[in-house]
């Protein structure tokens, strides 16, 4: 099952919840990267299953001349080929997958330097003001409940989904 991502919702801050942020930033960054890094390797694979295509494709092609056809007619008769726009198709989606997860991650990168910076600021009393003091546990309790809701919500639309799709 292909986990979803929620980058919008995960990679904004509360800068009045910093310690929270810092508390959830490890494991966002770590799901991310390991995302990303899964992605890559679907993207290895088919770009293998697009270059094995292509060999199988030439030979066939070769074949099918009866005199020694041009490199060019060969480059063109294969990306005609029905079996090679498919792999070829499969690897655009995969890079593209790997290309959105990358840039996620870089994002939570650049959120761990925003968080960084905002703790500066506060340090600096940028934020100065009169302020309840919260409780951490409390609060961290309530966003991880939150977390699993909507994570249920999400299982059953796909659940719903897969059935949809299934009758069609």
């Amino acid at each position: 099952m292909k986990e979803e991502f929620d980058y919008a919702t995960e990679i904004k801050i509360d800068p009045n919840a910093l310690d929270v942020e810092w508390l959830e930033q490890p494991q966002l960054f770590m799901k991310y990267a390991e995302a990303a890094v899964n992605a890559r390797t679907v993207m290895d694979r088919a770009k293998e299953n697009l270059d094995v295509c292509r060999a199988e494709l030439d030979l066939e092609v070769r074949s099918k001349f009866e005199k020694k056809p041009t490199e060019s007619q060969i480059a063109n008769t294969i990306i005609t080929e029905d079996r090679y726009k498919e792999e070829n198709m499969k690897y655009i989606e995969a890079k593209h997958e790997y290309d959105i997860l990358s840039a996620a991650v870089r994002a939570f990168d650049q959120k761990k330097s925003a968080l960084e910076n905002l703790v500066r600021l506060q340090g600096q009393q940028y934020f100065a003001g009169p302020q309840e003091p919260r409780d951490l546990g409390m609060e961290w309790d309530s966003r991880i409940k939150k977390k699993a809701a909507r994570d249920k919500i999400k299982r059953s639309i796909r659940k719903e989904d897969d059935k949809e799709k299934r009758i069609l």
